[in-house]
């Protein structure tokens, strides 16, 4: 197992091999196997590959983001816009139901309501704004609402755990109640637990995801 201060150098190197990120004002901090990150970035989409960036590095138990997002000058737009802009990227998507997705901007900061039926509509809508300009943080509160949510069963979910990652299976047990799905043991890697997670989303039904599991490293 890593020291905190090996894992603390395994993720500043991450950060710096990164392409995508300027990690010259991120500072890492690590105890006990949690990694916090601190500092500014220019853009959002940083904050977003900066905590991907750390999810890779083997040893992390957990990651504690405290980035803020600086908008240099030129990137800043009004609230006014931004909406507008996000208004084109649901209206030209066939995966987003624009009537049911409410999009609010203030300072930048982005609050999404309202509701869908599958889990990869949220990420898509999300990924999309990741990369918007002027786009500080996203606050995602769309619900997933499916008219077969009483259809969720268990075996279902652990059939796709045995296709897609065998080898944590047998370590993690699956709740399901009112297409609520929860998971709970341990896995090795924030990929694993990925893979995992989205397993279990990938079901028709489920409406959220609890994710109790433990990266042991």
């Amino acid at each position: 197992m890593k020291s905190d201060s090996q894992l603390q150098l395994d993720v500043q190197a991450e950060l710096k091999f990164e392409p995508s990120i300027n990690a010259t004002h991120i500072g890492v901090t690590v105890q006990d196997g949690v990694v916090t990150l601190f500092g500014h970035v220019d853009h959002y989409f940083e904050k977003l590959h900066a905590e991907h960036a750390v999810q890779r590095v083997s040893g992390v138990k957990g990651i504690a983001m405290e980035i803020e997002v600086t908008l240099p000058s030129l990137t800043k737009r009004a609230d006014g816009d931004i909406v507008h802009a996000i208004d084109n990227i649901i209206s030209w998507s066939t995966l987003v139901p624009k009537e049911h997705v409410h999009v609010k901007v203030e300072d930048g900061w982005v609050t999404l309501t309202g509701h869908v039926k599958w889990n990869y509509q949220k990420l898509i809508l999300a990924g999309a704004l990741s990369h918007l300009l002027g786009v500080r943080g996203v606050s995602d509160q769309i619900a997933i609402k499916h008219d077969l949510a009483k259809s969720v069963v268990k075996g279902d979910i652990v059939d796709a755990l045995n296709r897609r990652a065998k080898s944590e299976a047998k370590n993690i047990t699956v709740e399901v109640k009112e297409g609520v799905v929860t998971l709970t043991g341990t896995v090795h890697s924030w990929n694993e637990r990925a893979l995992v997670n989205h397993a279990a989303w990938s079901n028709e039904g489920v409406c959220d995801v609890i994710d109790h599991l433990t990266v042991v490293g």
